[in-house]
This record gives structure tokens, sequence and C-alpha cells, in this order.
């Protein structure tokens, strides 16, 4: 039988028969609130991850497609290489991106900022000329950059420090909802009628959700308005002259690239290197000025670099599974030929799926999780292997890709909300920002080697590149595991 509270809690309300009621979080004004900024932010990155999805889809298809179909007719190898240091310049951008915020714009402005960077990116690639690709793309990775760690930042801020995990994983998890059609709708437009058609269904999708953000900015009341920590006048004269010759050199190596004055290969492996070497050389520098326990930062670094195995085997949903679904799969039902982008649907209707087992695993040791999703990813790619094998007498079942969906999906579902909330955790003040940009850096650092193995396959039996990179992933797991017991004490929640 209930009892009878000797007291009322704060704020409790009594009921008919005289007990005393504690409030539902989302009744009180605060609460409402709260809900009220939620929902604001997860419209604005359902509509940015339904352009970054819907490009993500069709872009290595489109560079490898023949000029006869509207294609660039890039070598496979080499179109991998640009996909890979795109999506990790993505990643890399969120630490830039991250510090204007913090210093300069404030989160939200940052995210109307780089959503109209983003619209824009996306409209010059629908554009039907060659030499808009790079301009397109850069435009894209700025955009990327100031969006998604603010999105981030506003999400911990309106979550609250007890709810923050839980936040982040229903984030992630409504999302997915983007990624399940932007495929379907870029990749039918893209490959049935136009790929700049495709191009601009992306665009329009970033420019919805950006209009929606700008008129919901009074949910969030005073979050996000102003940075954390304002720059002072010279910090920003310094700033903006740093700023304006890394555009210049950017746009520098643009010209000469799109002119064939630079190859392209010669270019992507020098970003490459400078995005495995700077997650490393930035985090060297927060130790000297940050007050973050140096036992707790070298903790985070281990499980960070170990996450780059994981999105190695990740990012390449979109270019190596993409091009095995053209070339090597049986796509035919009942006489329609399904669009080989469509298969990137498979991967965040799992994530969906998969949604409740987080709730399940909340309680688990971050250490866990990490080791868990990394075996999960090496798996995937020594099924993706027997596939491959298989493929050499001919065409195999989109089952072999549905299953390995099934298999990294399960991985991703613990490991990214928990790489973010972990990111969130360790930051000191006015460092939030950058730190969940420096989650997006590591999985930068694994989306370039990614691609960079990939070029292996140029000498290299495909079911060979799978059973290898399927084994490094398996191998990080180990080691995540091995070491849980000296990790666990310096990590937060663990």
């Amino acid at each position: 039988m209930p009892q009878h509270p000797t007291h009322a809690a704060p704020g409790a309300s009594r009921s008919g028969n005289g007990l005393y009621v504690p409030p539902a979080p989302a009744d009180t004004p605060a609460g409402q609130q709260r809900r009220r900024g939620f929902l604001i932010l997860l419209g604005v990155d359902l509509w940015e991850r339904f352009s970054f999805f819907g490009m993500a889809a069709i872009l290595v298809l489109y560079l490898t497609a023949a000029p006869a179909d509207g294609g660039l007719g890039m070598s496979q190898q080499t179109a991998t290489a640009l996909f890979a240091t795109y999506m990790a310049l993505n990643f890399l951008a969120g630490l830039p991106g991250g510090w204007l915020a913090d210093r300069l714009l404030g989160a939200r402005r940052a995210v109307l900022v780089g959503g109209a960077l983003i619209a824009c990116g996306h409209a010059v690639l629908a554009l039907a000329a060659a030499p808009a690709l790079y301009t397109g793309l850069a435009l894209v990775v700025a955009g990327t950059g100031l969006v998604k760690p603010s999105l981030a930042a506003l999400v911990s801020a309106v979550s609250g420090t007890a709810r923050r995990e839980e936040a982040f994983t229903r984030f992630y998890m409504c999302i997915q909802v983007s990624a399940l059609l932007a495929p379907l709708v870029t990749g039918y437009l893209a490959e049935k009628v136009t790929w700049h058609l495709g191009f601009a269904a992306a665009a329009f999708g970033m420019a919805t959700g950006l209009a929606q953000f700008r008129i919901g900015l009074r949910a969030l009341d005073t979050t996000g308005h102003a940075p954390t920590r304002p720059l002072t006048r010279p910090q920003a004269r310094t700033a903006a002259r740093r700023a304006a010759a890394v555009l210049a050199a950017g746009a520098a190596a643009t010209t000469a690239v799109a002119a064939g004055v630079l190859p392209l290969l010669a270019l992507l492996a020098l970003l490459g290197l400078a995005t495995v070497c700077l997650p490393f050389v930035y985090l060297r520098s927060l130790a000297r000025r940050t007050t973050v326990d140096r036992a707790r930062l070298t903790a985070f670094t281990t499980l960070m670099a170990a996450s780059a195995a994981f999105w190695m085997i990740f990012a390449q949903s979109g270019s190596v599974l993409s091009l095995f679904a053209a070339h090597h799969t049986d796509r035919s039902i009942l006489g329609f030929t399904l669009p080989a982008s469509w298969l990137q649907c498979v991967h965040p209707l799992f994530i969906l799926l998969l949604a409740p087992l987080t709730g399940r695993l909340r309680t688990t040791a971050t250490t866990a999780k990490f080791a868990g999703a990394l075996a999960a990813a090496g798996l995937s790619f020594l099924v993706m292997a027997a596939a491959a094998l298989l493929a050499r007498t001919g065409d195999v079942s989109v089952a072999w890709l549905i299953a390995v969906y099934l298999v990294y999906s399960l991985g991703e579902v613990v490991l990214a909300p928990a790489g973010l909330a972990l990111a969130a955790a360790v930051a000191p003040p006015g460092y939030l920002n950058r730190f969940l940009a420096l989650n997006g850096m590591f999985a930068a650092v694994g989306v370039v080697l990614g691609g960079q193995l990939y070029r292996l396959t140029a000498v290299m039996p495909l079911p060979a590149y799978f059973l290898l990179t399927g084994t490094l992933a398996l191998a990080t797991g180990a080691f995540v595991a091995a070491r849980s017991s000296r990790l666990r004490p310096h990590l937060p929640g663990s």
C-alpha cells in the first residue's frame, strides 16, 4: 500500500486521495522549456543529417560513374580516397568550428552560419560542372564543422549533466530517420534521373532545417546565445589573420587540383597525414593550457584513439560497401533493379531497431562499450571477407551486405553516444565544444586510414583487404579490454 510522506517534496502536488505526487520533469516550466529546446535541436539535426547522408549515399557512385552516364569517371581507389578525405574533413572541421563557437560566434549563431554554408555547398554541387565539385565539398565541410559540435553542445546544455548520455542516445537514434530516408530520395533522383538533382535535394533538406531552427530559436531562451570564452580584440585580429591564411591556402590547393597542376592523390595524402597527427598535437597543447587531470586526459586519449579503428570500418559504408553493392551484388527484385545507394538505408534501419539496446547498456562501463563496439566492427568485415570471396565467381545476394550492416550497427549504437558523453564529461569549463570536436577528430583519423588502406586493393585481393581491416579492429578491441582495469579509475561514470 502506498505510504503518505511526512512532507511534500518541493513543487509536488496533492492528488485527489490526499497523496503527494512528485511532478514529472516535463510538467514543470523548466522541463517543458527543456523539451521544446530539445525538439528544436532535433529538428535541425534531422534535416542536416538528411543532407549529409543523402550526399554520402551518392558521392562515390557519382565520382566513379562514366562521363557518358553523367559521372566523373574516377578510378575506385581515387574516388574512395577522395570520399574518405571529405568525410574526415567533415569531422576535422569541428575543431576550428568548435573554437569559433566557443570564442566568437556562440553555439546558436554557429549553427545558423554553418547551415547556410552547407546549403550553399550542396547547391554548388548541383551545378553540372566538374570544377564545382571541390568548391561544393569545401563549403559543406566548413558548414559541418560549425554545425555539428555546436549542436552537440546545445543538446548537452538543454539536457543537463544527469541526463547527458541519455539525451545523446535519444538524439542519435532519432536522426537515423533522416539517414533512412535520405538515400531513398537522393539515391533515386541521382541514379534514375540525374546526379545533380540528388545534390539539389540535399540542399533543400539543409535549407529546410535552417529555416526551422531560426523560427524556433525562442525555445532555447539564452542557451548558446553568446560565446563561452569571448575573444579579446587583439586575439580576434590574430585569429582573423590566421583564418585568412588558411582559407587562401585551401583556395590555392583547390584551384591547383581543379586545374590539374597538383595531383589529387598527393593532396589527399598530405591531408590524411595532417588529419592523423592533429588530434594528438592538439591534445598535447590542451594538456598544457587546461586544468583537466592528466591521468584522465590520457585515458580519454587512449579510448578516442582506439575508436578510430571503429570509424575506419564505419566510414567505408558509403564508399567500399557502396561500390561492392554496385558491382558485385544481385540487386534485382521482381524485375526492378534497386539503386545501389538504397542499400545505405539498411544501416540506419538497424540503428532504429537496436535503439532499446542502449538503454540496457547505460550502466555498462565505458571501456566495455568501446571494446564491444570494436569487436562488432571487426567481425562485420570478416563477414565481408567471406562475401568478397564468393563474389569472385559471380554476384552475391544482398543478404551478405545486410548481415554486415547489422553487425557493425550493433557497435555503432553503443559507441557513438558513449563517445560524445565521454568527451562532454571530460571537458573542462569553457572547452566543451572543442572536446566534442575531438571526438570527431579521432573519427576522422579512422576515416582517413580506411580510405588510404583501400588503395591496397590495387595490389591485394578484395577478400584479403576485408580480412586485414577486420583483424585490425578486432585487435584494437582486445587492447581496450586488456587495458580496461587501468583506464576505468580515470574515466567519469566507469
